[in-house]
């Protein structure tokens, strides 16, 4: 377990915490109202900075509740926050729904941290050939599933997200 260092920038916003035992992801939430309108976007802070050890970072991820019953994403999603950074974590919310107005209120969880271990690279270039690999050089949608004609009408309803 690595010890990341917090420090609350309103003394109500509670600390990151894990809503069940290995949970990937630490609820945030928001310190102030917004009313989003379709379509909208709005940037939200969250109340917190933090201090990462090097060769960690933290990714802030949509809640999948929200995205399910109420259109919210995260425009940038992931959101980066490198070790380095000791600016308020913020999250910048999106209203996908075409008709309804997303009402978030203060200390309501919009967003949730993931922190983990990442690694610095060496790029060695090439004017050759790389390593050859079972995908090659197949692109988007290559492996099946939503490209038209892999999967029949029945298989495409049974994954589709069902909101009410």
């Amino acid at each position: 377990m690595v010890e990341v260092v917090v420090r609350r920038l309103d003394p109500e916003v509670p600390l990151p915490n894990y809503a069940h035992p290995g949970d990937a992801g630490c609820d945030l939430v928001t310190t102030e109202d917004a009313d989003v309108l379709p379509g909208e976007r709005v940037v939200l802070g969250t109340g917190l900075v933090i201090a990462l050890p090097e060769g960690y970072a933290a990714f802030v991820h949509p809640r999948s509740g929200l995205a399910a019953r109420h259109g919210v994403g995260l425009v940038n999603s992931p959101g980066t926050i490198d070790a380095g950074y000791r600016g308020e974590i913020r999250m910048i919310v999106v209203n996908h729904d075409p008709r309804e107005v997303l009402r978030l209120r203060r200390l309501d969880r919009v967003a949730q941290l993931v922190v983990q271990r990442v690694e610095q690279v060496v790029w060695r270039e090439t004017d050759g050939e790389l390593s050859v690999s079972s995908r090659g050089t197949a692109g988007h949608g290559s492996t099946g599933g939503w490209a038209v004609g892999s999967s029949s009408a029945d298989e495409r309803e049974a994954m589709r997200v069902r909101t009410s």
